[in-house]
């Protein structure tokens, strides 16, 4: 793929990071940042590798797709972190890295001799992320983190599904992958104080943090309110009309975002003035309250009509709004095809192709590329560990028949 970016001019070009993360929210911070050019050496289990190679539907040999949606553009390495010479040769990759990315349950780097005060004493500068379930000086500190049970917790289930529904879970691990790019985010910031003071610092992420962060403004509802806010479902807490609804051969979205777009929209899309001119609705406050007496009107009127008739209306009128698709359906859409957003890439055996998605960054106009496809279970060790660490065939070879790597 020939992009302004082949020849290493991506922003973190010649920044190392070492992933010794696991599942989501680790593998996505590292793979974010290896989108922006770093160079990321993912450690797995010699033998059965991240718990995703297990993960949904198999692609190739040793990857499926849950692995490869958050580990393109890595090396793999397989080392095993039980043996006494699987932590030195951790320990000396720490050393000749910038970052380092785990999420062990709290005090578990520290059991294997890879603690955060072990390897910054051997490496001032390195930026060493510890990802958890919870805060590491709390009560909680040695409860395992998972994103469902984070959920919950954290109150997302609550405001999440139609109202009067029970808890409701998101499609996906929303937490995991937030926490992802959080971290991605401190370390960024901590590669950039870097190159004014020389030092490294110690980045601690708690899922439970971040899954309470994303509650975002219904969480500040909740606090103004002092009570569970309402749900509503496809619908906006605060704009209406604002939401799903549906055509009369399909569900589209309409997001009418001030009073001069109701007004637009009530007498040049449904044709409805009086609606327009109704002292209940004439403000978004106004409309936001009586919604009840509102939406029924609204979708009576969107009902007799087709959805191209619709969206044609609306985008005529200034009205944000757009198709709902299926899954597959979005991502073989030609919007995402005009994207660039989801490349062929060729499995790890040469025995054929596998998609995945490309990096969401464009800079200075072009898609920053998928430079490495997701990696087979170890299919980079030998090369890391000579090119890396220097070690000789022979070495390698020794270490592969005492089980190390």
């Amino acid at each position: 793929m020939n992009t302004p970016f082949s020849n290493g001019t991506l922003p973190l070009a010649g920044v190392r990071v070492l992933d010794l993360s696991r599942v989501l929210a680790g593998p996505m911070c590292a793979m974010a940042l290896g989108d922006l050019g770093a160079e990321v050496i993912k450690v797995e289990h010699p033998g059965r590798g991240d718990d995703t190679r297990d993960w949904g539907k198999r692609v190739g040999a040793s990857n499926t797709a849950y692995f490869n949606s958050v580990n393109r553009n890595k090396q793999a390495i397989g080392i095993d972190l039980q043996k006494p010479e699987g932590q030195r040769l951790v320990r000396e990759l720490a050393r000749k890295s910038d970052v380092l990315i785990q999420n062990f349950k709290c005090g578990g780097m520290e059991k294997l001799g890879l603690g955060y005060a072990v390897l910054q004493a051997d490496n001032p500068g390195l930026i060493y992320c510890s990802i958890t379930g919870y805060g590491r000086d709390g009560s909680e500190a040695e409860r395992p983190g998972y994103d469902l049970v984070v959920q919950g917790e954290a109150g997302l289930m609550a405001l999440n599904g139609d109202k009067g529904q029970g808890p409701l879970k998101f499609g996906v691990a929303v937490v995991d992958l937030f926490t992802g790019m959080y971290s991605a985010q401190a370390i960024l910031a901590a590669l950039y104080e870097r190159q004014r003071t020389g030092c490294g610092r110690h980045i601690e992420m708690a899922l439970y943090d971040c899954g309470l962060m994303i509650t975002a403004y219904y969480g500040m509802e909740a606090l103004a309110l002092g009570a569970e806010p309402p749900k509503y479902g496809n619908d906006h807490p605060s704009i209406v009309p604002y939401g799903v609804f549906d055509a009369a051969d399909g569900p589209l979205v309409i997001t009418v975002g001030n009073n001069a777009q109701f007004q637009r929209f009530c007498t040049e899309v449904i044709e409805r003035p009086d609606l327009a001119s109704e002292p209940r609705y004439t403000t978004n406050i106004l409309r936001s309250t009586h919604r009840d007496t509102l939406a029924p009107e609204l979708q009576k009127e969107l009902r007799r009509r087709p959805r191209r008739q619709l969206l044609e209306r609306l985008s005529a009128a200034g009205i944000p709004c757009g198709e709902v698709l299926g899954l597959l359906e979005a991502l073989q859409s030609p919007r995402a095809g005009q994207a660039s957003l989801v490349t062929r890439q060729r499995l790890p055996d040469g025995s054929g192709e596998m998609p995945v998605l490309a990096p969401p960054y464009r800079l200075d106009g072009a898609r920053a590329p998928v430079r490495r496809p997701p990696p087979a279970l170890g299919q980079d060790t030998e090369q890391v560990l000579g090119s890396v660490l220097g070690l000789q065939p022979a070495q390698i070879a020794a270490l592969k028949a005492d089980g190390v790597v």
